[in-house]
C-alpha cells in the first residue's frame, strides 16, 4: 500500500446525495444540452473570479460549531456526524469549483473519514480538528491549485492520521 492510500473501511453510513425523480422532466422528455452552452458553463467555472474565502470561513466554523456541540454534549450519534458531513460535504463540492481542489481533496478525506468512524471520540475529534486547520491554512495562505509538494504531504499526513486511527480502533 501507498503511503498516500486510506486504508479499506466498512462505511456505516454513506454521504451520497440522493437526488428525486424530476417529474417535469419526465412530462416534457429528454433532450440533450446544446454543446456551446455546456463551453459556455465550463468556460465561466474555470475563469470565476469568486472570493471563495468568506464562504469557506464560513463552512469551517460551521464545522467548528459541529465539533463545540459534541464536546459540549448537546449533540452525538448520527445527529453528530450529519452534523459534522454537511459543511465538510459543501467544502468538498466548492472547494475545486472556486479555484481550491486542494480544500476539496482534504475534505473528501474527511468525508471519507467520517462514514467510515463508528462514533465521534475524543481522537476522532482530533482527526476532524487536523482536518479543519488543514483547510483553513489552505484559505488563509491562498494556495490556489493543488497545493504542490506542501498539498501532497498535507494530503499524506491527514490520509495517515486516518489510517492510524482505523488500526487503533477498527482493525
Amino acid at each position: 500500500m501507498m503511503m498516500n492510500e486510506m486504508l479499506a473501511q466498512h462505511k456505516r453510513r454513506d454521504s451520497n446525495l440522493i437526488v428525486p425523480p424530476n417529474l417535469l422532466k419526465k412530462k416534457v422528455g429528454n433532450g440533450g444540452i446544446p454543446a456551446e452552452s455546456i463551453e459556455q458553463a465550463q468556460e465561466m467555472i474555470e475563469n470565476n473570479e469568486i472570493d471563495f474565502t468568506d464562504l469557506g470561513f464560513d463552512l469551517l466554523a460551521a464545522l467548528k460549531k459541529a465539533v463545540a456541540d459534541i464536546q459540549a454534549g448537546r449533540t452525538s450519534g448520527e445527529e453528530a456526524i450529519a452534523e459534522l458531513l454537511f459543511p465538510a460535504m459543501q467544502l468538498k463540492s466548492q472547494g475545486a469549483l472556486f479555484h481550491y481542489p486542494l480544500i476539496s481533496d482534504i475534505c473528501e478525506v474527511l468525508i471519507n473519514f467520517l462514514e467510515a468512524v463508528e462514533t465521534v471520540n475524543p481522537d476522532a475529534l482530533k482527526i476532524i480538528a487536523a482536518h479543519k486547520n488543514a483547510a483553513a491554512l489552505v484559505l488563509e495562505q491562498n494556495l490556489t491549485g493543488p497545493g504542490g509538494a506542501r498539498g501532497k504531504v498535507l494530503r499524506e499526513e491527514l490520509i495517515a492520521a486516518c489510517n492510524r486511527y482505523y488500526k487503533k480502533y477498527m482493525n
